[in-house]
């Protein structure tokens, strides 16, 4: 397959391509990753298609076979890329609101860049639920126990996820400030992909839910203290279980390009 010369689709000033890059050591990985990204969402592959080998990509970009693999493990966790053993690597789609949003929050940037958005997103959410609880109404309250019910009664990990991406944009919606909750907006397809992987690994959802639940009650007893320490809770137990699901899938949080930052 010919790796051609193509344009920036976030940029369409700027040439990009997949020849050998000329970057220090450090920053090796997250160019790469970044021409990847672009390669990919260029149209030249469709979606179901195979793309080139590890090897072939290792030869036409110059660079060792371990650096093309930190990239493509990134580009798998985010969603974009499916590794079938034994048969190649495809590209999943190119219809995901987390992509642009990738590159608009330094995701493949380096490490500091994913603990400045771990840190950023835990608190954030801390601060939602504080919120909440002191501005909620009661028909916003009726949707947080929908969702939190719905999680409860989830007969398969895609139904709980559902319900527990819609728990925290009902928590943030709850909070009245439109600012905040477009933050949470922007990063919703991240959030998709790291509760998804987390709960497709889990052997019970029942932990992710009481923690759920505690957000709720505090919530609803319109104590903005409890909440956050709820919330705070979740966050914490959230970053454990997905670095677990990383390690377990041989994958540490920074390879993954996600260190620490889920839910689930």
């Amino acid at each position: 397959m010919a790796l051609l010369r193509q344009r920036d689709v976030h940029n369409p000033s700027m040439d990009f391509d997949l020849r050998p890059v000329d970057r220090q050591r450090e920053t090796i990985a997250a160019e790469i990753t970044r021409r990847l990204l672009a390669y990919l969402l260029s149209g030249k592959i469709s979606p179901g298609e195979r793309i080139p080998s590890e090897r072939k990509l290792s030869e036409t970009l110059g660079v060792g076979r371990s650096v093309v693999r930190e990239s493509l493990k990134s580009l798998t966790v985010l969603g974009l890329i499916e590794v079938r053993q034994g048969d190649g690597t495809y590209l999943k789609r190119t219809d995901s609101e987390l992509l642009p949003q990738a590159i608009e929050w330094g995701l493949l940037l380096g490490a500091k860049r994913i603990t400045d958005l771990v840190e950023a997103r835990h608190h954030l959410e801390v601060l939602l639920a504080g919120l909440a609880a002191e501005r909620r109404d009661d028909d916003q309250l009726a949707e947080m126990r929908r969702c939190v019910d719905a999680m409860a009664q989830a007969s398969d990990p895609d139904d709980f996820v559902a319900a527990d991406i819609a728990f925290h944009f009902a928590v943030a919606s709850a909070a009245g400030n439109q600012s905040l909750l477009q933050i949470m907006r922007s990063i919703r397809g991240l959030l998709q992909v790291w509760i998804s992987r987390v709960m497709h690994a889990a052997d019970s959802t029942r932990p992710t839910w009481e923690e759920h639940a505690a957000i709720f009650e505090a919530i609803a007893r319109r104590n903005s203290r409890a909440a956050k320490a709820a919330m705070e809770a979740h966050m914490v137990g959230a970053t454990k279980r997905l670095e677990t699901t990383l390690e377990a899938h041989g994958a540490s949080a920074n390879e993954a390009v996600i260190s620490g930052a889920g839910n689930g």
